[in-house]
This record gives structure tokens, C-alpha cells and sequence, in this order.
């Protein structure tokens, strides 16, 4: 679990970031759980686009995502949502 001060820090990490990923009419599926399980191992913080054509919302996706993966849900804005997860061989980011 994060605290509000890290959950801020992640966020202004993430401001510049451009989508990894997109999540498309098929929704959440098992493949795009691998997918998003391999940008976290290597970016640890993941920015998630959703299209029109998806019948989630991104506070949805991001729950889904998160219980899924033992990540943390940093922010949804719009059709984006960000999430984290420490890299278990290579950490570089640092929260207080």
C-alpha cells in the first residue's frame, strides 16, 4: 500500500509518460495481463490507454489490473490510467 505523498510522487512521475498499452473492445483478457505483468517488470510505472470501444472504465481496468498483478493504482484521468509495481530484479524507482 502507498501513502497519499508517494501515490503524488508517482503521479508527477508519470505526467510525461506516454501510453504502453492499449485495452481495446476484448477487454481485459489473459494475454494482456501477461503483457502488462512484463511493461511493470521493466518500467514499473505503466500508463494504460483505454479506446472507445471498451466497455471498462479505467477505475475499473485499473482495479481488474491491479488485484490481478499486486500492483498499485496510481491515478486515472480520462481514457488513461497509470499503475505501479516495484521491479522485482531491477528497482529504479524509489518511493519514500
Amino acid at each position: 500500500m502507498i501513502t497519499g505523498k508517494q501515490r503524488a510522487y508517482l503521479k508527477k512521475l508519470s505526467h510525461g509518460v506516454k501510453p504502453l498499452l492499449q485495452i481495446g473492445k476484448n477487454g481485459i483478457t489473459p494475454g494482456l495481463i501477461e503483457q502488462v505483468d512484463a511493461l511493470l517488470e521493466d518500467h514499473e510505472l505503466v500508463k494504460i490507454h483505454l479506446l472507445q470501444n471498451t466497455e471498462l472504465t479505467p477505475k475499473e481496468a485499473g482495479d481488474v489490473l491491479t488485484e490481478a498483478l499486486d500492483a498499485e493504482f496510481v491515478q486515472a484521468i480520462g481514457s488513461k490510467l497509470t499503475i505501479f509495481r516495484p521491479s522485482e530484479e531491477n528497482p529504479r524507482i524509489e518511493l519514500e
